[in-house]
Parts: structure tokens; C-alpha cells; sequence
């Protein structure tokens, strides 16, 4: 027979853990498929026959792998948040030999409100003078300069 008292105990712990949880998240948001887009904006440089962006993104658990990229091209994946909200990519950009920066593409507490007016979408352009962010394609801000 099972002894009440230790039964409490566990079930108690489990409560705390799991009842913050269940306001702190909606399910709705561990269904949706959120859009990471990295769009490559340097300025075009001789010799234009080699790619002026390498891109590497990944994750704890996912590398996405490292991509040469030529102006204009565009490095997407889809994600979605973990139910303990800590889903986070994160990448390193290299312009040819001059510039190098690490930035995180995702990370579920800071994007999981602002990437949902654009069709669940977070936008990044790799710029002359950082890496700038926007979640409606129109308005773009600078959060990581280079």
C-alpha cells in the first residue's frame, strides 16, 4: 500500500514546476512553425564570382550547417518552441575576410511575440554596417553591429 505522505512530497514539487508553466505559455505558440530568414545585403565587391557571406547557424540540438552566400540569397529554416521556451539558434557571419560576427537568430523569449505579425516570420539582412532585424519586411532595425 502506498504511503500518503510520500506521495505528497513529489506531487507538491511537481505542481510548482508545472503551474508557472502553464501561464507563461500558451499552447498555441508551441504549434506554430515560426520563419527564420537571412538575407544576404552586402555591397557587391570584386571578384562577384565568389560569395561575399559565409553563414553558419545552429542550435543546441540541430546544426543547420555553414553556407557560402552571393548578394541576395537567402538562408531559411523553420522552428518551433520547446515547451520550456528556450529554443535558440544562433549563428556566425563572415563577410569574406573582413567582418565577423556571432548573433542569435532565435531565441524563443525574445521572438515569439515580435515574429508573429509577418506570417510567423523573423527577418535578418546582413548589411555593410551589421546585421539588422525586422518582423514586417518594411522596418528594419540595427541590433548587431558588426
Amino acid at each position: 500500500m502506498f504511503n500518503l505522505k510520500e506521495m505528497l512530497l513529489p506531487l507538491t514539487l511537481a505542481l510548482c514546476i508545472m503551474y508557472p508553466l502553464a501561464f507563461s505559455i500558451s499552447e498555441d505558440v508551441l504549434l506554430i512553425n515560426y520563419h527564420i530568414h537571412i538575407i544576404n545585403d552586402l555591397p557587391l565587391e570584386p571578384p562577384t564570382n565568389v560569395p561575399s557571406l559565409n553563414l553558419h547557424c545552429k542550435s543546441k540540438d540541430k546544426d543547420l550547417g555553414e553556407r557560402a552566400m552571393f548578394q541576395h540569397q537567402d538562408y531559411a529554416w523553420d522552428s518551433k518552441i520547446n515547451l520550456f521556451r528556450t529554443t535558440l539558434f544562433f549563428c556566425n557571419a563572415r563577410w569574406r575576410n573582413k567582418k565577423q560576427r556571432y548573433f542569435e537568430a532565435f531565441r524563443a523569449t525574445r521572438d515569439e511575440d515580435r515574429c508573429l505579425d509577418y506570417h510567423f516570420s523573423c527577418i535578418w539582412s546582413v548589411r555593410y554596417d551589421g546585421i539588422y532585424f525586422s518582423s514586417d519586411n518594411y522596418t528594419w532595425t540595427m541590433q548587431y553591429p558588426w
